[in-house]
């Protein structure tokens, strides 16, 4: 196995902004929360995805949605991406969805402004009426990275400046 990249977290001045724009009441734990937060990690020699966890307690309604502030960024080899998605259990329980159906996160999104922190919008899409509780240290979404391959006659020079959605603008 190729090793591609490497998680860190990002600062306690991005996690507090970030955290002001999605969970405004956790803005006074920033520290502790960003703190007890563990890096991604597999959880066998054998599973491909590395599983995120919840950096405080959530609950989801059917139908409702939340932008979940992961704490975390990748620095991940040019030629690889990382693409996050739920993980499978909440997906078959739940029908707990990523609002963009799996994030995509490009080798240069460690530069960008907000310092690259990986952030899931998702959605309890239950169509039997459950709520979805996840608690502080539960794992939410799991990110697997891919080798990747472009056109012969590709001439993207472009370097990113922005976070999410500053590609194209």
């Amino acid at each position: 196995m190729e090793k591609a990249a490497r998680f860190m977290k990002v600062s306690l001045d991005r996690f507090r902004q970030s955290l002001e724009t999605c969970a405004a009441d956790r803005v006074r734990d920033a520290e502790e929360i960003l703190d007890s937060l563990p890096l991604p990690e597999r959880a066998t020699a054998g599973s491909a995805g590395y599983d995120f966890r919840m950096p405080y307690d959530l609950r989801l309604a059917p139908g409702e949605e939340a932008l979940v502030p992961t704490g975390i960024r990748a620095e991940i080899d040019e030629g690889y991406v990382l693409l996050i998605m739920p993980r499978s259990s909440l997906g078959f329980r739940y029908r707990l969805q990523l609002d963009n159906t799996v994030g995509v996160i490009d080798s240069d999104y460690f530069n960008a402004e907000n310092e690259g922190h990986i952030m899931c919008r998702m959605i309890n899409d239950s169509r039997t009426g459950k709520v979805l509780e996840l608690r502080a240290g539960d794992r939410f979404v799991q990110g697997i990275f891919l080798k990747f391959g472009i056109c012969h006659d590709d001439e993207a020079a472009d370097g990113r400046t922005g976070g999410f959605g500053s590609t194209g603008r």
